[in-house]
């Protein structure tokens, strides 16, 4: 997907912005805020939003984001003294005032699922006043997917690992999806994270988009934050849908074979996060999508060192491996479909039958499968999804 503006094109996935038909060289710090504002289509975009996306969260000086603003402006053949393509509102933050149309690919240009619909982005506050990136695509009821470790919006619109699910879940419904705090585009601090906190995002989107009554998709560490929000909010939640969950993080529970305990994964995190090329990077991805193809794992690892910083990866690993929801699992009211890969290496398939065996009336399904993420190509994705799509037609009535 390529934005049209003026007499610009702005290609998120070339990274390349055009002015009647010539390349125009910007920093990417230029070309990230030209994004941020195109994608807004007109609402405003605070100071602070820009910080969150563009510089990720580090502190960042009003002159610098002056001269980024000023050096965009000319990019596009704006000023400061026209602004006919980007307004300042004083105090306040920018705008993208010129019209903004998307631009579809085709054929050899296409990027995984580009030519399907399109997604919105906004943002949500939440406890602690965190801002919480949240995206909609699809059409029809709404289904909410929970966020989980190491989302990105944008990044996961484009990947040939994610977007085959995005694109799933939205045939029939109107998908909202969300970065969770510390990752993604929504707000990189972790200081008072925990489980409520989490759950408090989810209920922040929710909020935004007034849903009363909604199903949820969680997978991984978002099972444990999903089961939360319904045992707190029971009248908001019609079903559950629970992939590769949890119900007691790796730091509080007896390791069972095959488990990977939390050192290990920490030890990795450690040891490349962020490094270009890293064997550690990809060996931790390897955990999580141990099938993926070439392209496939590529995507995976840019996600993950383009998502969180190392210092962030650790953190957030030793947040969520600390989850524990044992205790309200038997309150849990709404229907709830588990699903779970038989050979997981990252959360064990006994996590997956605590769930079901302890949330009232929960359905088990186990797939023929040992990777975290599900992948298109296996055959166990067929199943999982008429199994999704069945349950989903009970929750909608």
């Amino acid at each position: 997907m390529a934005y049209r503006f003026a007499d610009c094109l702005l290609d998120p996935e070339k990274h390349v912005l055009s002015r009647d038909g010539e390349t125009v060289h910007v920093e990417p710090q230029v070309f990230g805020l030209l994004l941020a504002l195109a994608e807004q289509r007109g609402r405003l975009v605070t100071k602070d939003e820009l910080v969150d996306i563009v510089w990720r969260g580090l502190s960042v000086s009003d002159a610098t984001i002056s001269a980024r603003i000023n050096a965009a402006r000319k990019a596009v053949g704006d000023d400061g003294k026209a602004q006919a393509i980007i307004k300042t509102v004083h105090g306040r933050g920018f705008r993208m005032i010129a019209d903004v149309s998307e631009v579809r690919k085709t054929g050899a240009e296409t990027a995984a699922g580009d030519d399907v619909g399109r997604q919105r982005i906004r943002y949500a506050r939440s406890a602690h006043g965190a801002r919480i990136a949240f995206a909609r695509s699809g059409d029809g009821p709404p289904l909410v997917r929970a966020g989980h470790w190491l989302s990105h919006l944008e990044l996961d619109w484009r990947s040939s690992v994610w977007r085959p699910l995005i694109d799933a879940l939205g045939r029939d419904h109107t998908l909202y999806r969300y970065d969770q705090r510390g990752t993604g585009l929504s707000s990189r601090d972790l200081d008072f994270a925990d489980l409520e906190a989490f759950a408090d995002d989810l209920k922040a989107v929710a909020d935004a988009n007034d849903l009363d009554r909604f199903p949820i998709f969680a997978a991984s560490q978002a099972v444990p934050v999903a089961i939360r929000f319904a045992a707190r909010h029971p009248e908001r939640v019609s079903g559950l849908i629970l992939y590769g969950g949890y119900a007691e993080g790796r730091a509080l529970r007896e390791p069972s074979p095959g488990d990977i305990d939390e050192e290990t994964i920490l030890g990795l995190i450690r040891a490349g996060w962020g490094q270009a090329g890293s064997p550690f990077v990809r060996a931790f991805a390897s955990l999580f999508v141990p099938d993926a193809t070439a392209e496939q794992m590529d995507g995976f690892v840019r996600m993950q060192t383009e998502t969180i910083s190392p210092d962030n990866a650790a953190r957030l690993r030793r947040i969520v491996d600390r989850f524990d929801v044992r205790e309200v699992l038997a309150t849990v009211t709404a229907p709830t479909l588990v699903i779970h890969a038989e050979k997981d290496a990252v959360q064990p398939a006994g996590q997956g039958r605590i769930l079901a065996g302890e949330i009232p009336n929960a359905t088990y399904v186990p797939l023929e499968s040992r990777n975290h993420v599900p992948l298109p190509q296996e055959a166990s994705w067929t199943r999982m999804m008429d199994e999704v799509r069945s349950f989903l037609e009970k929750s909608d009535r």
